[in-house]
This record gives C-alpha cells, sequence and structure tokens, in this order.
C-alpha cells in the first residue's frame, strides 16, 4: 500500500506505509475461525473464506487500519454464510501454513462450494509477479529479497486453488499499485482471471489506496465492500456486488470534503472470468425460498439477460430502474446499465474498429461464447478478449463461426481494440505483438506503450509471445 499525497492533513499526508508506530503489536500467528453471529438457518451452501492482513511492518510502513478492516469483513462474511479464518500480522512461514490449510479446505470442499481469499496490507510487483508481503517484511527492501520473501498471489494462492465451474473462487487484494519511489509505478500488474475466479484490486494500475491513518476506520476501498456485502439485495450476484463497490469507491472519494482525497479517489480493478450465478445471500436451510419476480418484471429480466448490443441493454436497463427502482433485482440492472454506458462509449472510439453485427446474439452459441458476448455488451474489458481470442490465427477456433481468414482478423483486431478502450492492459499488449508480427510497427509500438499506461508489466521471458 502506498501513496504520497499531496496538501493532505497529518492524518492522512503520508502514504499508507508511512503511518504510526505499531505499539505492542505481536507478529505471532492468530488465525482463528469465526463463529456464527446471526440466528439465520444455517447456510446450505459450502462458503470458505481466509482474510489475511498486515499491519505490522517495520518503522515507518505500518498500517493502522488492517485489523478493523479484518474484523469487519469478518463480520459480514459470517452473515453471508461464509466460514471465515482470519489471520492477521503473519509473517512468512505463518501465512504458508495458513494458506496451505485454507487451500487444502477449498480443495475438500464440494464443486460449488464458494472460496474468498482476502488480503490488506502492502503489495509490490517485482518481475511482473504480484506480491503480498507478510507481516514484519521492509516494502523498500530490494526486488530479490521481496520475492523470495513474500506471497505471490497468482502462483501461490489462484492457482492453487482448486477450479470451480460450478462454484467460484473470488481473490481481493486492497493494496496500492503504486511503486515505493515517486518516479516509479511497479505496484500490482494487471492480471487474467482464470475460469471460475473473480479477482479484484483496491485501485488502478499505479494508483495509491488510501486509508486513515487511524485504527478506528476503514480503508475505502474494504470500508465499500463491508457496506454494500452487509446492505444490498440478497439477489445481487458477487461480480454484481464487486462492480457495486468500485462505483461507490470512486463516488465516496469524489465527494469527499478533502481536495486532496478526491485529487486520489481509487478506480478498482476487476478481472471476471466466472461461470455461474452466485448471489449474495446464500441458500439457507429450511428459509423460504426468496420472492419470485411477478410476471412482468420476469419477462423484462428476461429480455435484457438476451440482450447484447450496448445500446439496447442501456435502454431496457433504464426503462427497468425507472419503473421498478426498488427491485430487489435493481442493483444487477444497475451494473448492467452502468456497464452498457462504458461500453457505449469505448466503441464511439475512432480506434476501435467493431460494430453491431460483432454483437450478433445466438442461442447456438457455445455456452461460454454466449456468457462473454452479453458481457461484452456491458462493457466487461476480459470478455472482450476472450472474444478475440477465439478469432486468433484466422478464425479457427471454436466459436469463430467460420469467417474466412480476413474477417476473422479484422474481428480479432476489433475485439483486442475494444478491449484496450475499455482499459484490458493485457489486451493491448497482444494486440502489440500482432502488430508487430504482421509488419506494422508504428501502431505495436503505440498499442505496447497503452498496455504499460494500463498497469500491464509484460513477464520477462515473455520474449514476444503471449504465455
Amino acid at each position: 500500500m502506498s501513496a504520497t499525497a499531496p496538501h493532505l492533513p497529518a492524518r492522512l499526508a503520508r502514504r499508507r506505509f508511512l503511518w504510526a508506530t505499531l505499539l505492542g503489536a505481536s507478529l505471532a500467528e492468530r488465525a482463528r475461525a469465526a463463529p456464527p453471529t446471526d440466528s439465520r438457518p444455517p447456510s446450505s451452501e459450502v462458503r470458505l473464506a481466509l482474510l489475511m492482513g498486515n499491519r505490522s511492518y517495520p518503522q515507518p510502513f505500518d498500517l493502522p487500519p488492517i485489523p478493523k478492516n479484518l474484523r469487519d469483513l469478518e463480520a459480514v462474511l459470517t452473515q453471508r454464510g461464509f466460514q471465515v479464518t482470519s489471520a492477521l500480522d503473519l509473517e512468512l512461514p505463518a501465512a504458508r501454513r495458513a494458506l496451505d490449510d485454507f487451500i487444502a479446505r477449498a480443495a475438500a470442499s464440494p464443486p460449488d462450494a464458494t472460496v474468498f481469499f482476502y488480503f490488506s496490507g502492502h503489495g509490490v510487483q517485482v518481475d511482473a509477479a504480484n506480491l503480498l508481503l507478510p507481516a514484519g517484511l521492509n516494502p523498500s527492501a530490494k526486488g530479490e529479497l521481496l520475492q523470495t520473501s513474500s506471497v505471490q498471489l497468482i502462483s501461490d494462492v489462484v492457482r492453487r486453488l482448486p477450479p470451480r465451474r460450478d462454484g467460484m473462487v473470488i481473490a481481493v487484494v486492497d493494496a496500492c499499485r503504486t511503486g515505493l519511489k515517486s518516479d516509479e509505478v511497479v505496484g500490482l500488474n494487471q492480471v487474467e482471471a482464470p475460469p471460475g475466479c473473480l479477482i479484484t484490486f483496491s485501485t488502478a494500475a499505479g494508483k495509491p489506496a488510501i486509508a486513515p491513518a487511524v485504527e478506528t476506520q476503514n480503508t475505502f476501498y474494504t470500508g465499500s465492500l463491508v457496506k454494500l456485502m452487509a446492505s444490498v439485495s440478497g439477489q445481487t450476484t458477487f461480480p454484481e456486488l464487486m462492480q457495486l463497490v468500485r462505483s461507490d469507491v470512486r463516488e465516496t472519494m469524489l465527494n469527499h470534503p478533502l481536495q486532496a482525497i478526491r485529487q486520489l479517489a481509487q478506480d478498482p480493478f476487476i478481472a471476471d472470468h466466472t461461470r455461474v450465478r452466485l448471489t449474495v445471500e446464500p441458500r439457507r436451510e429450511g428459509a423460504a425460498a426468496p420472492a419470485r419476480p411477478d410476471i412482468d418484471e420476469e419477462a423484462e429480466l428476461k429480455k435484457l439477460e438476451r440482450l447484447a448490443w450496448p445500446a439496447e441493454v442501456l435502454q431496457v436497463a433504464e426503462a427497468f430502474l425507472k419503473a421498478r427502482p426498488d427491485s430487489p433485482f435493481a442493483p444487477g440492472v444497475q451494473v448492467a446499465r452502468d456497464g452498457a454506458r462504458t461500453a457505449l462509449k469505448a466503441l464511439q472510439r475512432s480506434d476501435v474498429r467493431l460494430f453491431k453485427a460483432a454483437f450478433a446474439y445466438s442461442d447456438d452459441m457455445p455456452d461460454d461464447q454466449r456468457q462473454d458476448l452479453l458481457r461484452c455488451g456491458r462493457g466487461d474489458k476480459d470478455a472482450a478478449a476472450r472474444m478475440a481470442w477465439r478469432f486468433r490465427g484466422g478464425g479457427s477456433g471454436a466459436g469463430s463461426g467460420g469467417y474466412g481468414a480476413s474477417a476473422a482478423q479484422s474481428r480479432y483486431e476489433g475485439w483486442l481494440q475494444y478491449a484496450v478502450a475499455l482499459g484490458n492492459g493485457i489486451a493491448s499488449y497482444e494486440l502489440a505483438l500482432h502488430f508487430r508480427n504482421t509488419g506494422q510497427p508504428l501502431q505495436a509500438a503505440q498499442f505496447e506503450a497503452r498496455a504499460r499506461e494500463l498497469g500491464y508489466t509484460p513477464p520477462p521471458d515473455l520474449d514476444n509471445v503471449r504465455k
């Protein structure tokens, strides 16, 4: 976590790792299972959560809000049916033991289980890898030491959790994505989520994650996450929840009374590759089934669910919200509306050559392709990249629709351009490689620069081939 905020008052002026000394805190492991906190029937779903947070770093890098982050998130996750384990201020050996135990529990859980991993503390990038720093490790240490003394988000956490086509893996990182020096941007790298996974970062690449330098307040991101997870309609899905959190963080900070906070407003990052609809409120033993929408509402929702062209999504979503603002499905429709607005703005760019015909929806499409197409109409940058990959290599891939080589290349470039306009740095780098390989060096240079602007640093062993 980091970010120097010019002209902030004393309690906020320092970077998140430049806060007051942690007095009397132990670095010993304090992992514990959270007891139930409400009297509702137990959930019939298996939901597991591991919350890891570190306040205790060498002076002056301690992070006072972290214990409150863990306490508050633990409470609301328990209310939503999760079995929660909290681990505060673990040094690397204890952190690895906590991870190993959690991964073993996840592996033994049913295929439709929901697995939630959360980290709040210092995060840095070394050689394109995202590192989560354990307690006691100095964030300003040399890269080699950070590499060998940290937990790597993708290889140590996400890839070790069993893939879930019928369930979901959620990884949330509340940490800065800036470097420790004012002239470097080496914070958390942009990532792709594997199938069945949802990954979120609390802020955009190269940006700080601001928090009070006191123990009694949450970080901005976790504060929004806790608030909305507790209050949002139970019909809201987890991807929709994360989009609502993203909007809430931005609005909260942009409307903050302090100008310096408004100038540093965070824009959380989301990588979504989930394939099932899992709502925030779980199924509960013996509980009454949630109220079904009435006939007219259900018809409107089904109509919206079959629209891929952003202009049509926007029109139907706005009409629904105007007529039914208090519907339990309104939060999800709001996410669709806001995403469609973003999609239309991207499609209006002069460097995006993608047209309405590309959004043609068919029930004959493979299920994964159909889901991705619908998400593209709602501004999903990762779904747009996955659509492009179906046309890679001349359109010979599954779901390419039998396009000829020229048409397939046009669709491939168009979907990647759209993904880039939506903020996908990985897609921008792939497009740079494509233009380099097709003898278009000027465009290659432009998209490579754009990839880095969007927060993607290619691995050092990439060697001009996307792996």
